[in-house]
């Protein structure tokens, strides 16, 4: 029952994560550690009702779509999804190819090659025979990203236990540390992680009868997988939170958060095997997103509508925005922020399609929500929805 928590855990520490968390560090210190604190439990939270789903049905999200919505529905569902999925795979691949230049010095069009490069070899990873791989893959990309970041934080110093706790309590500075949460909370709870946890689960004790007899088992387990896997992504976070504060104070304000320029500030001011450090950091947390993305949209298709197409194939689509982007050199801060916007529309379809099935009966069995898990879930996917459907207007002002 553990592992599928690791991989959806890659989500939350995409390259969108890296740049929003580092920029709240750089700005406002450690402003915004509750909103990375608060994010982080809302998605166990949903991620737990996720794989859930998966195991007490035995279908994913977009496969209980297809079989119990309208034709048309489906379709619309799927459209939407799959945007979301290419916003979010663009975002990934530009963190990877910002990674691949930090690292080996290669211009924007050798950067995307490589990137591509990479991410086709990661495909050979996933799939149902070798599906433990790519789990025990995700939790070694977890283990160096968060390996990385916390190496750099030690490196710069200046950290403020203080700083930390105080950064606990509720509390904003102007709007533009409101735009910050606001993106912390959109880069946090992705609705391609949602829909991919529940495919990710069926099976894992047998078949769904056998699963709905252990209801007990089931629940202790999701809930150990989802615990283990999304706190070491919260550790990660925030190690991110404090690393932007720790450098934005050693180099007086004058990094604020950019994630190119953190590589330069990095090596001027600690040396190489910093620099180092972070540049393996944001290219591992691009790579292994991009895979986990491209994943998460093989089932968004094959949910929805019923249809397959080689992932090879669908790596070489989803990629092609993203290549001429970096070789045509569209400014890389322009394509985080559209792709965020891209992404934020998505978010209340997801919580609000998982919470409805995970509160029926008829579908879920034995593991159907308790009500007060139903009325905490629904408040929490109004707020996360809130939130994301503000933040494009707060950013696009």
């Amino acid at each position: 029952m553990l592992g599928p928590a690791l991989v959806a855990a890659i989500a939350y520490v995409d390259p969108g994560n890296v740049a929003t968390n580092l920029t709240a560090g750089a700005t406002f210190g450690y402003l915004l550690v509750w909103v990375v604190v608060s994010a982080s439990l809302v998605a166990i939270l949903v991620q737990f009702q996720s794989a859930k789903l998966g195991v007490a049905t035995g279908r994913s999200i977009p496969q209980l779509c297809r079989e119990r919505f309208p034709r048309w529905g489906s379709r619309v569902l799927w459209l939407q999804a799959e945007v979301v999925v290419l916003a979010t795979d663009l975002a990934e691949f530009v963190g990877a190819a910002i990674g691949m230049r930090l690292l080996f010095g290669l211009p924007p069009a050798l950067s995307a090659v490589a990137t591509a490069a990479a991410s086709l070899l990661l495909l050979q990873l996933r799939g149902r025979r070798h599906a433990r791989r790519f789990e025990l893959m995700s939790a070694a990309a977890l283990l160096l990203i968060g390996t990385g970041f916390c190496y750099d934080l030690l490196a710069v110093g200046h950290q403020s236990a203080a700083g930390l706790a105080g950064g606990m309590v509720p509390q904003l500075h102007g709007s533009q540390s409101l735009v910050l949460a606001m993106g912390i909370v959109g880069a946090t709870v992705m609705p391609h992680a949602v829909y991919l946890h529940s495919a990710l689960t069926p099976g894992r004790l047998g078949s769904t009868a056998a699963a709905r007899c252990r209801p007990t088992l089931v629940r202790r387990s999701l809930r150990l997988d989802c615990v283990v896997g999304l706190g070491a992504a919260t550790a990660v976070n925030l190690s991110m939170i404090a690393l932007g504060a720790s450098l934005g104070a050693t180099s007086a304000g004058a990094w604020t958060g950019d994630l190119v320029d953190a590589h330069p500030v990095l090596a001027q001011r600690v040396g190489g095997a910093a620099a180092l450090a972070f540049a393996v950091a944001v290219l591992s947390s691009g790579v292994s997103s991009s895979g986990v993305g491209t994943l998460a949209g093989d089932v968004v298709m094959s949910g929805f509508l019923g249809r397959r197409v080689p992932v090879q194939v669908r790596r070489l689509l989803t990629m092609t925005p993203a290549v001429l982007a970096l070789v045509f050199g569209v400014p890389l801060t322009g394509l985080l922020i559209l792709s965020q916007v891209v992404v934020c529309f998505g978010v209340p379809v997801a919580l609000f399609l998982l919470v409805f099935f995970c509160r029926d009966r008829r579908v879920m069995g034995p593991l159907v929500n308790a009500r007060l898990t139903t009325r905490i879930a629904f408040g929490a996917a109004g707020l996360v929805a809130a939130a994301g459907c503000a933040l494009p207007v707060l950013m696009l002002r």
